[in-house]
């Protein structure tokens, strides 16, 4: 039974693998959004406005939090996926080894950061006192669960790498149903406010988490070992450490972005604020089946590379451009003139304000979500093969784009400025990413020429 647990993908129709892979992907990473869209959504209704914002300002910081352990899941991806694909199983177990340990101490380390930085990294953002307290609260729970977060994504990144993207969503829909029964339970019940909803998503995804490595250790065979041989191992430390680090980098620098985008956003005050964090949690969800494909293609291309394979990386490029910009052309049309229904679960009948400022934020950026998505699948398959410096360099694009567009803008045209400030910079960073797909020069970066 565990053989059939791995997917090779270095066989069958790319387009075909890129779905199947990408269909549980996608489910899981909805699942994974909500735990987010439910925060807000019982923060908005149950404490109102200025709640949502609390929640809605860590979001960035957050992220900048977890940068260091998603980057070095992505690096593990990457060597696992490329010795998997060059029928290397040992090392494969031997980077598992070394995943563990890595992403767990990154976590550690950065959970403590965020914790007693709180507080002066919330107030660079120009957060309102009258939400700091709230959203310090937030940030500070979520940094001590970082390690859950940090395990779940490690282990699902190897499952995903081994051609797996089934066994995380199940255990994430798990996590998710008992997230929002803790929302509620924490919230409404018991009164606890943005409290409530962080401890909820922090039980939850170390629930998720030991759920995926009790199932790693007993069910996927290429896996297994001793437990006196589970130590990381130096060499691939190292190559974790080479390719991780950039792709963390690039995590810190999109968060940077987001982060002074934040910034500008806060100096118009709570209303603008709780608008913002209601389109962004829309927003999200809408870019999950970009992620989800760029997911599949970061597998796809770390299998092929590591069979030697380019052929198929190229012909694995063309069906996920398809699949992405398709669905971006059917979704602009929704969320253009559908994007009220979907922002009144946000806000209660008083906040029209909210409403309608948050209707503006969704409808300039629904015309670049084809991309956005082009940025996704760039960026994994360059670091799917390796080429991990350039997803930093876009990483950096998107920093110096949308620190000069949403302050350019917004000084010309008030805060509708930074929803095409979203939108430009997603246009710009796509550019860097296919010109280098283009120019062919990642097909050189593969690690398995240097064993």
């Amino acid at each position: 039974m565990a053989k059939n647990l791995t997917n090779d993908m270095t066989i069958g129709s790319p387009m075909k693998l890129l779905l199947k892979f990408s269909i549980p992907m996608l489910i899981g990473n909805i699942f994974q959004q909500l735990y987010n869209m439910v925060d807000a959504i019982v923060v908005g209704n149950y404490e109102g406005p200025n709640a949502l914002a609390a929640v809605g300002t860590t979001g960035p910081l957050n992220f900048f939090m977890f940068a260091l352990a998603l980057g070095l899941s992505a690096g593990v991806s990457i060597i696992i996926s490329q010795y998997f694909g060059a029928k290397d199983l040992e090392n494969v177990k031997k980077g598992f080894a070394t995943a563990a340990f890595t992403i767990i101490g990154a976590a550690i380390i950065m959970g403590i950061v965020g914790f007693f930085l709180s507080r002066p990294l919330l107030q660079l953002l120009n957060t309102p006192e009258v939400i700091i307290e709230d959203a310090v609260l937030y940030m500070k729970i979520t940094c001590l669960g970082i390690v859950g977060i940090g395990a779940y994504n490690g282990i699902a990144s190897v499952l995903r790498a081994l051609g797996d993207s089934v066994t995380p969503l199940k255990f994430l829909v798990v996590a998710c149903i008992l997230n929002i029964i803790l929302d509620l339970l924490f919230v409404v019940q018991f009164g606890m406010g943005v409290a409530g909803v962080a401890i909820a998503t922090v039980v939850s995804q170390v629930v998720a988490a030991v759920g995926c490595i009790i199932y790693a250790f007993k069910k996927v065979k290429v896996l297994r070992m001793p437990l006196h041989e589970f130590r990381p191992d130096k060499h691939i430390f190292k190559k974790c450490l080479a390719l991780g680090l950039p792709v963390a980098l690039q995590n810190a620098l999109v968060s940077t972005s987001t982060m002074a985008l934040q910034g500008v956003i806060n100096s118009y005050g709570e209303t603008i604020m709780a608008s913002a964090t209601a389109a962004n949690r829309i927003e999200q969800l809408i870019l999950q089946p970009g992620m989800s494909v760029g997911a599949a293609i970061a597998s796809f291309t770390g299998q092929n590379v590591g069979a030697g394979n380019f052929d198929r990386v190229k012909k694995g490029f063309i069906a996920a451009s398809k699949i992405i910009i398709g669905f971006s052309i059917i979704m602009l049309p929704i969320i253009y003139f559908g994007g009220g229904f979907i922002m009144d679960l946000f806000t209660t009948s008083e906040d029209k304000e909210v409403m309608r400022i948050g209707i503006e934020a969704l409808r300039v950026p629904c015309f670049f979500y084809s991309f956005v998505g082009m940025i996704f699948v760039t960026r994994n398959l360059l670091s799917g093969a390796g080429d991990v410096k350039i997803p930093m360099m876009m990483g950096f694009t998107e920093v110096i784009c949308r620190v000069l567009f949403a302050t350019v803008l917004s000084a010309s045209i008030g805060y509708q400025g930074i929803w095409w400030a979203t939108g430009l910079t997603w246009f710009m960073t796509s550019i860097v990413g296919c010109v280098r797909y283009f120019s062919g020069r990642w097909k050189n970066k593969s690690i398995i020429q240097y064993n």
